[in-house]
């Protein structure tokens, strides 16, 4: 199913390390497959639930976490369970080292949902982490991190959301089967919202339009795919011009050349009708 089981011991102290566990932690783990990381956290949480989709591992994960009484193993699809199925509570941590293509929506997911994690710490594909981690928050390496012109919308959602950083880099070789790249330890940790009330659903509607056709000018694809409630056909070119214009972006430029910040002002002046 996609997964790459890390098999580096120094690689899965650095995951634990980074998400600074207690014993008063309650830990949401996805996609746990063998359990390598699952036993260390069993050994440092209050209760820890581990949410698996193959069959296969289930059985290996419940014969080899026989000696903790403090893990729950859910077979289950972690897109499609609900919080109340999950048994998290309020106040938890998710930790996961997930396969590469789940990372969009489960960040999306938990970034969304209403009873939000304290933090994620989360193993992903380097080149996804850098592209969601701002430079400035980056760790390791001095690497290059997303900022314009490297945004993209899972970029501006997760720092929309939240504070993101990268921990550490993870070589390919810390996993089996061995992923063609390398990996990353992201830290996530979500921010209170300092928008107004109900402007959430709009900021992501005026971003999803500006990202529409990443390749095309902003004016092009916010005159054509962002239509306030109500209205349809194309909105007034010149008016989509003066909007970006007050917010001293340039109707020329392209969606991943914009910050967080830069959308979050679109949002606060957006006055189209």
């Amino acid at each position: 199913m996609g997964q790459n089981f890390l098999i580096d011991e120094e690689i899965i102290k650095k995951v634990i390390e980074s998400a600074q566990l207690s014993k008063n932690d309650i830990v949401l783990e996805i996609g746990p497959g063998i359990g390598n990381l699952t036993i260390e956290l069993a050994k440092k949480v209050k209760k820890l639930i581990a949410v698996e989709k193959d069959p296969t591992m289930v059985k290996i994960l419940r014969k080899t976490l026989t000696d903790f009484d403090n893990v729950k193993v859910i077979q289950d699809d972690i897109l499609k369970i609900g919080n109340w199925e999950l048994e998290i509570g309020n106040s938890y941590k998710v930790v996961a080292n997930l396969p590469f293509y789940l990372t969009a929506p489960v960040i999306r997911k938990f970034l969304e949902m209403e009873n939000r994690p304290k933090e994620m710490v989360l193993v992903v594909q380097k080149e996804v982490a850098q592209r969601i981690c701002p430079p400035r928050r980056a760790r390791s390496s001095g690497e290059a991190g997303a900022k314009p012109p490297r945004m993209n919308l899972l970029a501006v959602s997760v720092q929309f959301y939240a504070k993101p950083e990268i921990e550490t880099f993870v070589p390919k070789k810390s996993f089996w089967p061995q992923p063609k790249v390398d990996g990353a330890i992201i830290k996530i940790i979500p921010k209170k919202l300092s928008t107004r009330p109900g402007s959430v659903d709009l900021f992501f509607k005026i971003v999803k339009a500006g990202f529409s056709q990443p390749r095309k000018q902003l004016i092009n694809n916010l005159s054509k795919e962002f239509l306030p409630a109500g209205r349809q056909g194309n909105l007034n070119r010149e008016k989509v011009k003066d909007w970006l214009s007050k917010n001293n972006v340039r109707p020329s430029q392209r969606a991943e050349t914009l910050s967080v910040e830069d959308w979050i002002n679109l949002l606060q002046s957006c006055r189209i009708n």
